[in-house]
């Protein structure tokens, strides 16, 4: 390698002096911008701040100032340093053009990782055989013939892992899952946690599954988070062969509609299949509230359907149907309702149990009840509904009631939610009635209680920001 001094030394060394740090200053300030602007193209500037233009500088300083010979070993392997570093520059460069900036969508967002690497690889070695070539004269033309020669000995001798190396990237490219989804192979169903060349994680509940991609690209699998109308589970229940079929098609409707796992916007769908047998479809979220949704839904079917009378699984019998323990309920709630020997025989000639699930709403807002609920065991999260979200008021212990409205037949403006296993004493709207008019105090205590939760429902409403006439009721 030959270099043509046209300049003394003396001129390169003022040069060298002056011009590398006025050059690092330059790149400081281009590289304090983009780093204030998050840009990705600060990675490459630092690069060639720190290394690139160092290296650089050292070499013109061997070759023009000190005027070292270029054949001399000190300056072949700067030189050699300063290819290698530059080929690196070069490749950051391309990748923050094409890959770092690519848009959703396009074929340069698409590539995995790995071909990246692949190729970065590859023109790692195609450069620095050029380097070496130019720096030191080596043969690269046998270099490249033996490296031939030995990928094709490699190549037939593991043709096999190979193949399934190449099947794995063929599916990597092609990208029919990510990090997140959900899929389902075989016996095999879970959350995709990594991607690698090799394999794919899936996080399954009874561990995490190691599915080699060319299994994956060799068979069939459903990409259980990608389907065009979004996430549904399908859930059967059986009832009753005498149970209405319509108010078994309403009970699963109404339960299924307060899960919080569905989707925005979705709405559960059952079907009456005959026999007995239902199947409601779930519009969810996605599948990791799957299993979560299924459960919650057949235990609140479990508590909705005793409520109504309904022989869920072939069992309508009701735990909390015992007369022993409704007397016992009455007699617990007797001093609240203000109940002497006659109401609480009305009471326990009209009144029942209910038992709710943990979950499951107890009163809803905007809804005229026509039954007053004690809570006997258990405690009820209470809440009210403005500018589209739920507001918490407060929490209703044994012996306190909801369904004060019963009495004026108006609207519901304080929701209720069972927080445990609770157990309510439904009191009719007929015989509330009758409790009132010959209890002038117990008719005194729900005005006091429905002021109360008023002033609460407002005082929430005003401290959340919201208008106070958005209140319902």
């Amino acid at each position: 390698m030959r270099v043509p001094l046209e300049a003394g030394w003396i001129v390169w060394a003022v040069v060298l002096a002056v011009g590398i740090p006025l050059v690092l200053v330059v790149l400081t300030e281009v590289l304090t911008s983009l780093v204030r602007r998050k840009s990705p193209a600060a990675k490459p500037v630092r690069f060639l701040r720190n290394w690139v233009v160092p290296v650089a500088a050292v070499l013109a300083f061997l070759l023009f100032a000190v005027q070292q010979p270029a054949e001399q070993v000190g300056v072949r392997l700067v030189a050699t340093l300063l290819g290698f570093l530059v080929i690196l520059l070069v490749l950051a460069v391309f990748n923050v053009a094409l890959f770092e900036q690519a848009k959703t969508g396009t074929w340069r967002e698409r590539i995995p990782a790995i071909f990246v690497s692949i190729v970065r690889v590859l023109l790692i070695l195609v450069g620095l055989a050029l380097i070496f070539s130019w720096v030191w004269g080596a043969d690269v033309g046998g270099f490249f013939t033996a490296l031939g020669v030995t990928s094709i000995v490699i190549g037939l001798a593991l043709q096999n892992a190979v193949g399934g190396v190449i099947s794995g990237l063929l599916l990597l490219f092609e990208q029919p899952f990510k990090i997140g989804d959900w899929l389902a192979t075989g016996d095999i169903r879970g959350r995709v946690v990594d991607v690698n060349w090799r394999a794919v994680h899936i996080e399954t509940p009874s561990g995490t599954r190691i599915v080699p991609n060319a299994s994956l690209a060799g068979t069939a699998f459903t990409n259980l988070s990608r389907p065009a109308a979004g996430f549904h589970a399908t859930v059967e229940a059986s009832f009753g062969p005498d149970d209405p079929p319509f108010d078994v098609l309403a009970l699963l409707a109404e339960v299924a509609g307060d899960l919080p796992m569905l989707a925005t916007g979705g709405r559960a769908a059952p079907r009456y299949a005959g026999s007995g047998s239902y199947t409601v479809d779930l519009p969810l979220r996605g599948p990791a509230v799957e299993a979560e949704a299924r459960g919650l839904f057949l235990a609140w079917l479990w508590y909705a359907a005793r409520r109504r009378g309904l022989a869920f699984a072939g069992d309508a019998v009701d735990p909390l149907a015992a007369p022993a323990q409704l007397e016992a309920a009455v007699l617990k709630v007797a001093p609240i309702l203000h109940l002497d020997e006659e109401a609480r025989a009305d009471v326990l000639a009209h009144a029942r149990l209910e038992g709710y699930a943990p979950g499951e709403i107890v009163q809803r807002v905007g809804v005229a009840p026509r039954h007053m609920r004690v809570v006997v065991d258990g405690r009820m999260q209470l809440w009210v509904e403005a500018g589209g979200s739920r507001i918490e008021l407060a929490v209703a212990e044994t012996g306190e009631y909801v369904g004060h409205t019963t009495l004026t037949r108006e609207a519901a403006f304080v929701g209720a939610t069972a927080l445990t296993v609770t157990t309510v004493l439904s009191i009719p709207q007929a015989t509330l009635d009758g409790l009132v008019r010959t209890r002038p105090a117990l008719a005194r205590s729900i005005g006091r209680v429905v002021d109360k939760k008023r002033r609460l429902a407002e005082a929430a409403v005003a401290t959340a920001g919201v208008a106070r006439g958005t209140l319902l009721g």
